[in-house]
């Protein structure tokens, strides 16, 4: 184990720890593989007991190098779907997947979280995800935005008409719901605001919350400052979450390049939530260059030209994980990305993609 620490490259990639019967029990990833993998056996006080437990069962070690970190991400989660390495099922909860759902009973909405998608009998609910932040996260940031908004009523669901207020009213998280009249119209509105919030169709609520936190600091109430600006990142966290699960489902065809030096680059070709086609080519000379173009429409025809299948489809949970990886990798300034519209597959649509291809796979040449 010491010699393979040892030789491990500096490069990005995936390792594959190991047990005593030659059986993978973990994988993980690093942009450097060598610091990354030396951190598990060295100064390992502060590790957890989870990690503890892991590497005293290691007894071999595995890695494949990626040319980019993005690589790496997403080989890594292959691996781990196709060998379910029996610590990555440790460290990562198995309903690390939750919804936020929207249900209704004798006129009164709540919104839960939950892991699993079951209808409650007539139950016609709303529903909002899958999101990867997990539960505790969703639950949280949930909390925030409906104690923040005061319709955190804790009353459940199956109880009992009351004249009783719930715990949260007495607290001031809770407009009166359960009182019924005015406070109840008025938590139907704010829930309906909150819904169009959710689906990108009214930010209204979220402009007033911006408003609120400003004009209780400009008050010097810092403590209902804060909370507000809790219920504004909570908002955020989810709509980043939502972004990604439509961006997916969208089926956009794009066309990604990332350096890999400086006259060297990684070329992608992605749909959904897989990488279709990847290649090197050196980008050092006009003639390269011009040969890259027109290599990059060959491939775009290839692999997409034929491909209908575009607009809104159901994003699963079985593809979120990659679909994470894909849409952050084309968000961050690791690399460059182009979308492909469906009409450029047309024949009458090339000469512009043409054009848009010859300006995506520009590079500055040596004067």
């Amino acid at each position: 184990m010491k010699e393979k620490i040892r030789d491990l490259p500096v490069s990005p990639g995936v390792y594959l720890m190991k047990d005593s019967q030659g059986g993978v029990i973990y994988v993980g990833k690093s942009k450097n593989l060598k610091k990354r993998v030396q951190s598990y056996f060295y100064n390992n006080n502060s590790h957890s007991p989870k990690i503890k437990k892991l590497v005293h069962h290691v007894k071999d070690l595995k890695w494949i190098v990626t040319d980019t970190e993005f690589e790496a991400f997403m080989l890594e989660c292959r691996l781990i779907k196709e060998m379910k390495p029996m610590y990555n099922r440790k460290m990562k909860n198995p309903l690390g997947y939750s919804y936020i759902v929207l249900r209704q009973k004798d006129g009164f909405r709540r919104l839960e979280i939950t892991n699993t998608l079951e209808v409650k009998g007539t139950d016609s609910p709303i529903i909002f995800g899958p999101y990867t932040a997990g539960r505790n996260t969703v639950e949280n940031a949930m909390q925030r935005i409906q104690e923040c908004c005061k319709i955190a009523c804790n009353k459940s669901l199956a109880a009992p008409a009351s004249s009783i207020p719930c715990l949260n009213y007495s607290l001031g998280l809770c407009l009166g719901m359960c009182l019924g009249g005015a406070a109840a119209q008025q938590y139907h509105e704010i829930l309906d605001r909150l819904i169009a919030l959710l689906e990108g169709t009214d930010r209204s609520l979220y402009e007033e919350m911006e408003r609120s936190m400003l004009e209780a600091a400009e008050q010097f109430d810092f403590e209902q400052a804060a909370k507000y600006r809790d219920a504004i990142e909570a908002v955020n966290l989810l709509l980043s979450k939502k972004q990604v699960i439509e961006f997916t489902s969208e089926n956009h065809r794009i066309v990604v390049f990332e350096y890999l030096e400086e006259n060297l680059i990684k070329l992608f070709l992605i749909k959904r939530n897989e990488v279709l086609y990847s290649g090197k080519y050196s980008v050092a000379s006009s003639a390269e260059i011009e040969m890259l173009h027109t290599r990059a429409r060959d491939l775009i025809l290839s692999y997409f030209q034929g491909d209908h299948r575009c607009g809104m489809n159901e994003v699963s949970r079985d593809e979120i994980d990659a679909a994470q990886i894909i849409y952050s990798y084309l968000q961050s300034s690791a690399c460059h990305h182009l979308v492909i519209p469906e009409t450029w597959m047309e024949t009458e649509g090339q000469c512009e993609m043409d054009g848009a291809l010859q300006q995506f796979l520009s590079f500055d040449q040596p004067a």
